[in-house]
């Protein structure tokens, strides 16, 4: 966000392209901005997975980014754990 407001660049399709994601892809990205800090804080600490499944899926956190009221997050974080 930062950067297309100081003119570095013109939007998220840009900031995409340099970043060789999809703009679909980075939309999903720029909603994690939206999650509680303590979510975004446990999802940057999560544990490495070497074998099977990890217990949080880029899908579930999709599903709380939908909400911006920071309690229902908290509750349906709790849920995926």
């Amino acid at each position: 966000d930062q950067l297309i407001r100081d003119g570095i660049v013109e939007d998220q399709v840009e900031i995409a392209r340099l970043g060789h994601v999809t703009p679909a892809r980075l939309s999903q990205i720029m909603g994690m901005l939206s999650l509680a800090p303590e979510i975004q804080e446990a999802i940057l600490f999560l544990p490495r997975v070497d074998k099977g499944r990890d217990r949080v899926t880029e899908r579930d956190v999709r599903r709380i980014t939908r909400s911006l009221d920071w309690d229902e997050q908290r509750s349906l974080w709790g849920s995926n754990l």
